[in-house]
């Protein structure tokens, strides 16, 4: 088998960081390489190819998932053109849905890596990433009256009860009290 292009080693690459940034919030950071490049479509050598050790593709995986947290951040503001309060609702709404709890592979790094970050399972740089991604994200959802980490630990808190209690009434309960309690609270600072 023939050496690859460096236009295909770099597609390559991309395309593994993108399913471990999936895999690691739908499944934790414990997932094999050999399941995580069997889902990649590539070969388990290949990894070597691409990346150091596995602690650097999570490093990586977790800035490719929270650089896809800001970048949504920016596209709900451009949406409501630039008002805050608009995309920030839009947010509470969509963050605290059904489809979110349901599809964690897709959804908040926050939620989905503060167990193995918590636990050491990425190098110095996931953590320090996930820091900083937790700080924008609650300078994101801050306003004139309300603090952004208490509405982001709301936020985060119910997602994360509500994706533990998934299948009782509960779960659904969960999330309903947490939008009301944000919206409230933000029609209280308007």
């Amino acid at each position: 088998m023939g050496r690859v292009s460096q236009a295909q080693a770099e597609e390559n690459r991309r395309r593994v960081v993108d399913t471990a940034s999936r895999l690691f919030r739908e499944q934790g950071t414990q997932v094999s390489v050999a399941d995580l490049m069997e889902a990649a479509g590539l070969t388990h050598g290949a990894f070597y190819k691409q990346f150091a050790s596995k602690e650097a593709l999570v490093d990586e995986a977790t800035a490719h998932a929270f650089a896809e947290l800001a970048q949504r951040h920016s596209a709900g503001l451009e949406r409501y053109d630039g008002q805050r309060a608009a995309a920030q609702q839009a947010l509470i709404d969509t963050y605290l849905s059904v489809e979110h709890r349901d599809a964690p592979a897709d959804g908040c790094p926050v939620a989905a890596l503060v167990t193995d970050i918590a636990r050491g399972g990425g190098g110095r740089e996931a953590a320090r990433v996930y820091t900083e991604g937790v700080a924008d994200f609650a300078d994101f959802l801050a306003t004139d009256e309300q603090d952004g980490i208490a509405r982001l630990c709301t936020l985060f808190g119910a997602l994360v009860l509500s994706r533990a209690t998934k299948g009782s009434p509960l779960s659904g309960e969960i999330l309903d009290a947490a939008r009301a309690a944000l919206t409230a609270q933000a029609d209280q600072g308007q």
